[in-house]
């Protein structure tokens, strides 16, 4: 339930900035997988000594660790969030909104914009039964 709010919090926090969205960044086949485009980012950057298991979360995550590790601090039932928690808070966040904003982009595509607005959030939360939980969290 807490991956809820939290997502619902970065959400909120993400309507506040309309983003021109192409079609084209939302394909995931257009660089490859994240193993192909995390390969080539460590041949172009310098090598990296030491075993796999010490690559840093924060490379991995679009999102600020920091930033999500405030928002969970402030549920008063988390007193302690470990790195690979606030990590997997973070994919998990990231995959919500990539998912509701390719939702939000054909409502966005049918009234022929490129930039998503409210509106085509609002949309795509109430056509989408699985966004429920997330209607009126936008007012």
């Amino acid at each position: 339930m807490c991956i809820f709010i939290y997502t619902a919090i970065v959400l909120k926090m993400a309507a506040a900035v309309a983003t021109p969205v192409t079609s084209t960044e939302l394909d995931h086949d257009r660089c490859g997988s994240e193993e192909e485009s995390r390969g080539a980012e460590e041949e172009s950057g310098p090598q990296q000594t030491g075993p796999p298991a010490a690559v840093s979360h924060s490379r991995l995550s679009k999102l600020p660790l920091s930033r999500i590790k405030a928002i969970m601090k402030t549920d008063p039932d988390v007193s302690l969030a470990s790195q690979e928690s606030v990590f997997i808070i973070a994919k998990a966040t990231e995959l919500f909104v990539e998912m509701i904003a390719k939702d939000a982009l054909v409502y966005a595509q049918q009234g022929k914009r490129k930039t998503l607005q409210r509106k085509d959030l609002d949309n795509a939360i109430e056509a989408i039964d699985e966004f429920a939980f997330l209607e009126g969290t936008l007012d």
